[in-house]
């Protein structure tokens, strides 16, 4: 067995130092690459910050492992294994080793292993991994592509399970009430994350932070009230794309998808809660707020006709409408409880990128506005945090009880 620790222990004591006593270390770790190319495989694990790291290998079965310390991984991620199709690799795997370490392991042949190497790159920071089998007479590949942080590749697409065929109609019942189907897993989507800090309030409220407390909240209550799975699409402050956010709840065969958002408006004195399903929609409040939210997709204009037809033949509509309505009761309901005034400003359909993709009911929920100057106080409170997460909670286990299964 080889260890080479990379970087002194004095890095990450620096980390733990400059941290608040509240704050968790650990650098949340929210995706893995393959790339198989004629003379090599690269393996890369995205990071995004500096940490400490060993490597190594065992024999009988062969691996070769690499340990980052002060990590955690994403709930996507937990003990996921990803084949590879070439006969000196078996399977990659990745798990939580300790409460505070991940380990990155790679079944391998040695016999079939020219060499391997194990090391890192800066911005964003990120581990490599490339092996070289023996008697590769091929010329070599250009270098694999390496972008920031996409969590799927397009050499592996992501996993799909079958879709439902459309929805008889819009005014019938059902496909989900039809076949009798029920809700097991959901996925919780905090909106924006790292770079991307979505609306700031006059005090410096970030719509990130607010986003993620409500979904943690969420999701406790989930779990501890209702025995749901619930899982997020990132449990600490990182960037994930728009478009991966679907994908997440695609590859966790989530029953439902809930996008949570704080709202905005260039009139301060609009305030109040929405919720949205998928749709095309020709209000032009709607226009300019999905146009806001959808500003960090990487797509192009050329894609258009693409997301046009995935809008239309979505077949999910009637049930993500009806779940928004719920939600949107039972979310106003709430947060009534400690603001009186707080308006009901309806369900609607809109062009969200988050939305798009998902196989399952979704929603974005715009819990009230941080550009109002009476809600980001409120949004600042840990009770009307709490209502909010108990008021989407409430809707959800109305929607789940309308199926007849709860």
């Amino acid at each position: 067995m080889r260890i080479r620790p990379l970087f002194p222990v004095l890095a990450c004591l620096s980390v733990f130092l400059s941290a608040a006593p509240q704050d968790d270390p650990r650098v949340e770790i929210v995706n893995l690459r393959r790339y198989t190319y004629s003379n090599f495989t690269r393996i890369v694990l995205d990071m995004g910050k500096l940490r400490e790291y060993t490597s190594g290998q065992l024999q009988d079965p062969g691996r070769i492992y690499v340990d980052v310390l002060q990590a955690k991984l994403n709930p996507v991620l937990q003990s996921q294994s990803y084949p590879v199709k070439v006969e000196y690799i078996g399977q990659i795997r990745i798990s939580q080793k300790t409460t505070s370490t991940v380990r990155l392991a790679v079944e391998v042949d040695f016999s079939r292993i020219q060499s391997y190497r194990v090391y890192h790159l800066f911005d964003p920071f990120r581990l490599v991994i490339d092996i070289t089998p023996r008697d590769t007479k091929a010329p070599p590949s250009p270098t694999p592509p390496d972008k920031a942080f996409p969590l799927t590749d397009k050499t592996q697409p992501p996993v799909k399970r079958e879709v439902a065929p459309q929805d008889p109609s819009l005014a019938g019942t059902s496909l989900a009430r039809q076949l009798g189907l029920g809700v097991r897993t959901i996925v919780i989507d905090p909106g924006h994350g790292g770079p991307r800090p979505g609306t700031i309030g006059k005090s410096g409220l970030q719509e990130k932070t607010v986003n993620l407390d409500v979904a943690l909240a969420l999701q406790k209550l989930l779990k501890e009230k209702a025995g749901i799975d619930a899982i997020l699409t990132r449990e600490s402050d990182v960037d994930v794309p728009l478009e991966n956010r679907t994908v997440i709840a695609n590859q966790k065969r989530a029953d439902l998808f809930v996008s949570i958002h704080s709202n905005a408006h260039r009139d301060r004195k609009r305030g109040g809660v929405e919720t949205f399903f998928l749709n095309i929609s020709p209000d032009l409040s709607v226009i300019e707020l999905a146009a806001a939210e959808n500003a960090t997709s990487t797509k192009n204009i050329g894609e258009m006709k693409t997301i046009l037809q995935k809008i239309v033949r979505n077949s999910k509509i009637q049930e993500s409408r009806d779940l928004a309505e719920r939600i949107q009761k039972n979310l106003v309901k709430a947060l009534s409880s400690d603001l009186p005034s707080i308006k009901n400003l309806g369900v609607k359909g809109g062009p969200f990128w988050v939305l798009i993709g998902g196989e399952m009911p979704s929603v974005l929920v715009e819990i009230s506005h941080l550009s109002n100057a009476k809600e980001e106080a409120k949004l600042k409170t840990r009770k009307y945090r709490d209502l909010a997460a108990q008021g989407i909670y409430d809707g959800i286990m109305e929607y789940i009880r309308s199926l007849g299964k709860g």
